[in-house]
Parts: structure tokens; sequence; C-alpha cells
């Protein structure tokens, strides 16, 4: 542990101007507060505090961040208030405590709740002020760095999940790189002990076999460019186990076949020497195709910038080599922190960073717990590409991320109206992936909306969380629209006209906040016929049941201008299309399920309310499904599909259900207009040669 004068002079030797007598009064602040309080490994719990502001002074940080990492768990752990913290150190340092506090455990939550309620918190913090984060990934990497000495595996393993999910990636996008490795590391070894323990068997077994192949190698590419002129420090080291780990599970190969576990580093003095470092080496070594990237024209998100590239070294010794300059290498191994130490003054980075104003967007979509940490997850996650937009934007996103993910990364407005998309001039698929360089221009149109089935294939958060936010947007306006003609009918009922003073009074009784509240909750069932007469006209209900005049639906509901699948669903059982006699099913907290009438899953009884359901005059389009039984012989499923064609009945799914020697039978989904469309096309089947019968299903 650090003493106090020690901790001082670490400050003063990057910063001689630092405020010695506020530090001091930080470390005595901190050790007095924490008093006897003892760590799980027995050390005097104000150690942890003090090794989290050495931390801090080994990235040279200012003096607000060094006393900030003092303090920055006695708020939680001690009687220690943060107007305290103010009066004594100032608004800022009080802020910056405050955003790094961990929230106290509400033992009532779930284990995702309690950490989507911490995570939420901490970036909103963070986005005002980056030194936050800096300040929680040392304190994240001191703990894990002494986790082995907690007791509880469940607790060990929960928090070593925790570290590798959210963490690990937040110290990689503000590239941590140091910070990364280690966690990930010290995480692995929790996690996954036997893979850990062999690997680290393994490359031990490396070492003593090959003792100065690291050397060697690190030498001749000194060497080589040295030759030309090129003054350059080269070093070598092995992959940390969990970079290993991933490789084999990526690439499902075995360790023994792994083949690129060294990896080194070229530093140079300037971005050409970098290039002629990579062509020198090119020249002297067979290139391995498709491992080189040049992270110096189009850096990472996270400022990261880099020439990567593998080569076979020797006798089929393949080593992967990194080329920068030392001002790279200082920025890759600090990241942001390269930016926040003491001497930047007011060229310190803009706190609300592209990627964390996405992160707090996440926040205000996020409707639960499981779906904050599922987003932010996918956000921080480190595998990227680059793409373009046609005027040259340049935009970074996850690998396998698709167009529709690219439409929400420039705009959310353009994601939501996103109907195509060209990708280097072609029309493809809005869920084509993207490859790196692709230049993307997306078809957008003012009608269009986002599609539920686009969330099974987009990758980001981002547009994962605008998507479901749009959808659970729209499914409550159109339950309320269904609640809203429900409500009409059930107020018919009843022997007084319903005015706004009676709907006002009703929503008090039902303890409710406005009438969109009520209309949702009766479109979903709910509240109950009865209960919403009572909250309308008191006493209502049980007069009309006593004098057994009380009235049914008398009039079909409308669904008109309503969307499949958001305000109601059509049942998988019976496809029922506009122009079919039709009901609907309510049942608790659920959409309203539409059946035909004939639906053979209505005979047999079920737990729901039914409603008399209409599709209205014009109401047209739906899927319904045929049933054909065609004769085995070539060219009769080419004439069933040109009677579709014909007919212009789009086919969704076709799917070969029996095949015997005659006969083959398949069943299609189609897209039609109504029943009378639907009969058509079963009329021309049945007409057919190449069919031997056809069926609605």
């Amino acid at each position: 542990m650090l003493r106090q004068y020690e901790l001082v002079e670490r400050v003063k030797d990057y910063d001689p101007d630092a405020d010695e007598a506020l530090i001091n009064r930080a470390y005595v602040f901190s050790v007095q507060k924490h008093g006897s309080q003892k760590r799980a490994s027995g050390d005097p719990y104000f150690s942890h505090p003090i090794e989290v502001a050495g931390l801090m002074t080994d990235l040279k940080m200012d003096v607000e961040t060094i006393i900030t990492a003092l303090l920055h768990d006695t708020v939680e752990d001690t009687l220690t208030t943060i107007e305290e913290i103010e009066r004594m150190f100032g608004p800022k340092v009080a802020e910056m405590v405050d955003g790094v506090t961990k929230l106290s455990k509400i033992e009532a939550q779930t284990e995702n709740e309690r950490a989507a309620e911490n995570l939420r918190k901490f970036l909103l913090a963070m986005s005002n002020d980056l030194r936050v984060l800096l300040v929680k990934l040392a304190d994240r990497l001191h703990n894990m760095r002494t986790l082995h000495f907690i007791s509880s595996a469940d607790k060990r393993k929960r928090i070593a999940r925790e570290t590798m999910d959210i963490f690990a990636p937040l110290a990689e996008r503000v590239g941590m790189y140091e910070y990364m490795r280690e966690m990930q590391m010290l995480a692995f070894r929790e996690l996954e002990p036997e893979a850990y323990s062999t690997i680290v068997g393994r490359l031990d077994q490396i070492k003593a076999h090959g003792e100065n192949q690291v050397e060697t190698i690190a030498e001749s590419l000194k060497t080589e460019l040295g030759t030309h002129g090129l003054v350059a420090d080269v070093s070598g080291r092995e992959k940390h186990p969990y970079s290993i780990w991933r490789k084999m599970a990526e690439r499902h190969v075995s360790f023994e076949q792994m083949t690129d576990i060294i990896a080194f580093r070229v530093l140079v003095d300037s971005i050409d020497d970098c290039y002629a470092a990579l062509g020198h080496i090119h020249r002297k070594w067979k290139m391995i195709p498709g491992r080189f990237k040049d992270y110096i024209s189009t850096p990472k998100r996270n400022g990261y910038r880099s020439l990567h590239t593998a080569i076979i070294h020797g006798r089929s010794m393949r080593v992967e080599i990194q080329i920068r300059t030392h001002d790279m290498h200082r920025q890759s191994e600090f990241g942001l922190a390269a930016h926040w130490a003491y001497k930047q003054g007011s060229s310190r980075p803009d706190g609300q960073a592209g990627w964390i104003r996405d992160l707090i967007e996440i926040l205000d979509t996020a409707q639960d717990a499981d779906e904050l940490l599922e987003h932010t997850r996918m956000a921080m996650y480190q595998d990227r590409i680059f793409a373009f937009t046609p005027k040259g934007a340049l935009h970074q996103l996850p690998k396998g991320a698709t167009a529709v993910d690219f439409a929400y990364a420039v705009h959310t407005n353009l994601g939501n109206q996103a109907v195509g998309v060209l990708v280097n001039g072609r029309n493809v698929p809005l869920r084509t992936a993207l490859s790196n360089g692709d230049i993307v221009e997306i078809l957008k149109s003012e009608g269009q909306e986002p599609q539920t089935s686009w969330l099974g294939f987009v990758t980001t958060g981002k547009a994962r969380a605008a998507i479901r936010r749009y959808v659970r947007d729209k499914e409550r306006e159109e339950t309320a629209a269904m609640g809203r003609v429900i409500f009409d009918e059930i107020a018919g009922r009843l022997p007084v006209k319903i005015g706004k003073k009676a709907l006002k009074q009703a929503l008090e009784r039902l303890e409710m906040e406005d009438e969109t509240d009520l209309m949702v909750a009766i479109g979903t069932n709910q509240i109950t016929d009865h209960d919403l007469m009572d909250a309308l006209v008191p006493g209502s209900s049980s007069d009309l049941v006593a004098q057994r005049e009380f009235p049914r639906q008398d009039r079909a509901i409308s669904i008109r201008g309503l969307t499949p699948g958001v305000a109601f669903q059509l049942a998988e059982c019976c496809h029922p299309v506009p122009g079919d006699r039709i009901v609907g099913l309510r049942r608790q907290g659920e959409h309203i399920e539409v059946h035909t009438i004939d639906c053979l899953n209505l005979v047999s009884g079920v737990d729901a309310d039914w409603i008399d359901l209409s599709w209205e005059s014009d109401s047209e389009g739906a899927t319904a499904r045929i049933r054909a039984i065609l004769y085995n012989r070539p060219g009769t499923l080419a004439d069933m599909a040109g009677i579709f064609s014909h007919h212009k009945a789009n086919i969704v799914n076709l799917k070969l259900t029996n095949r015997d020697q005659p006969f083959h039978t398949y069943e299609s989904d189609l897209e039609v207009h109504d029943v009378g469309h639907l009969m058509q096309i079963i009329m021309a089947l049945r007409a057919s040669e190449s069919v031997a019968r056809a069926d609605r299903i």
C-alpha cells in the first residue's frame, strides 16, 4: 500500500504544481472515514482507495481525479455525505465521487436489476465527465486483482462475468488496452479455470522449449529494419490466455493448431517510418493474406492507431506484428487517459463522445433491466468494421452489422424510414451484412416504419433499442385505439351516457394516470367489463345483473387501420383473411387473438373473453395457408407457382410436408387481398392437371 508521502511524490513527479495539501487532506480523510473496516483479504479497507489512486498516478491524472479515487467509496461504505465532500473538496470532486459511488444493494431486486441500475447511474455520470469512467475502471481492476480472497464462488463468478461483459469492453472502447487485457485474463481465470490452467500450462511448455525464440525473432526484425536505415524498438510476447482461448473458439481449432500465439510490436519515430517498416517486412517475409489492417488511415472509434500484419517467419512460424509510432503506443496503452493527463489542459476530450451518446440514447429507450444490459453490452463489444456514406462519412460498426444497423448509426429517423439499400452501387436486402470499406446508401420513404422482423438480424444496441421503442410505442397506440372501441361498446350498455366527468372519476377509482392507460388496460383485458362499468357508474353492473338485463355486444368491432401483430394477432391455426367472419379472444395482458368463426380451436373451449370483430369493407391483405397435393411428375411444382404468380399472390413460405410415390403434398403461405382472392387461387389449383387436390387450412 502506498504511504501518504509516496502518493504525493508520485503526483509531484509529473505535476510539480499539484496541490499537495489537498491530496494530503483527502488521504487522511479516506483513512479516518474507513477506520477499522477490513477487506476480504484482511487488509485495511482504506488500502483499496489508496491503491486505486496509485493506479491513477500511473496514468498521470490530475489532482481532482486522484482525490476522487481516494474518496470513491466513502459515501457508500461510511457515514460521509456528498455535501460533506463538496464542502471540503469542491463541487467537481463531489460530482465525480457521486458518479463513481456504487449503489447500495437492494435485496428485493434481481441481479440484473441491480446491475442495470448501477450501470444506468454510472453511464449518466460518465457522460458528464469521463474521468468518472477512468476511476471506475481502476476500481474494478484492483477489485479483480483481489477477487480470489472472496469466499463465495457464486459472488466471484458474478463479479467476473460483469467485468467481462461490461468493464473490459468499456476499457477497450476508451483505448485502455492494458486494463482490458488484465481484466479479461483475471475474469477468464475465474469463469473458465480449467481452460485457463490448460492454456497457461501450454504456454509454459512453449517457453521451456524455446526460451530464446521471441528474442531471436525480435532481433531479426530489428536487424532487417536497421539495414534500411530505420531505428525501431522491437519487443515480443505471447498472447494472453483469454485472447488465445477466444480465437480457438472463433476458429474452431485446438491449441496445437494455433500458429500465431506470438505477437511483436515495432515502434518507430514517424508515420512515414510505419509504412516503410511495413514494406521492408513484407519484402523480407511472406505476408499472410487477409491479416493486414490499417488503423492509421482509419483509426478505431476509440482513437487506436497502428498497422497490423501477420507473416511467416523462418520455418512456418506465424507471427503477428503491430507497427506504430511511440505516440501511438502511448495512446494505445492509456487511451482516453492520455488525453486527461494533467498537462493537457484545455485539449481534454469532449465528454459527449459519439459512442457515449449512443449509450445514453439506449438508457432512454430500454424498457427493463434485461433490455438495458443486452443493448449496452452490444454497444460496447469490440470487433468492428468501417463503412462509408456516399459522401465519404465514416461509420464504425460491429462485425456482422447490417444495412439497417448502418442506417441507425447515421440517424435514428433514417433507420426508421429505411426501405432499401445500395451497397457499392448494388441493390441488396436490408439484412445484408456489411464488409470493411463498403459504400452504403440507404433508400428511405416517409411512409416506412421499422419492422419487428428487423430484430432478428440487427447487431447494434442502438438499432435494437430504436426498433423496440418504435414497435412499443406503436403497439401502445394501436392497443389503445382497440381499447377505445371496446370502451365505447361497453359504455353503450350502461343506462346513462358517459361524459368526461364520469371518465375522469373512473380513472381515479381505477388508480390510472390517463385515458391512454385505461384504453390499453381494456385492450389487453387487464380490467373486466364489470369493473369498468362500476368505475364509470358505481353499482351499475350489479343492478344490471339483478335485473337480468345485462346487454351483450350487439355490433362487430372494426379492426380497420390496425396492424396485425401490434394491436392484435392473426391466429396461426386458421389464418383468417379479410372477408372471413372473425372473432377475437381477449386474454389478460396479451394482444387480441383473431380467429375465423369456424376455427376448430374455438370448439375445444378457450379461457378468454370473446369479442365480435369485423374487417370493414375496404380491409385487405393477410397471409393464408393452402395445402395442395401435386402429382409426382416433372413440372407440377412450377405449374403451381405459375398459378400463384398469375393471381399476383406472393409466396411467403413453401414447405414439402409429405412425399409418397404418386403424390407430393405442399403447404404454401400466400399473401392475398381477401377471401375472394384466396378462393380464386384455390379454384385455379383444382382446375389444374398438375394438382390432385387443393384446400385452405
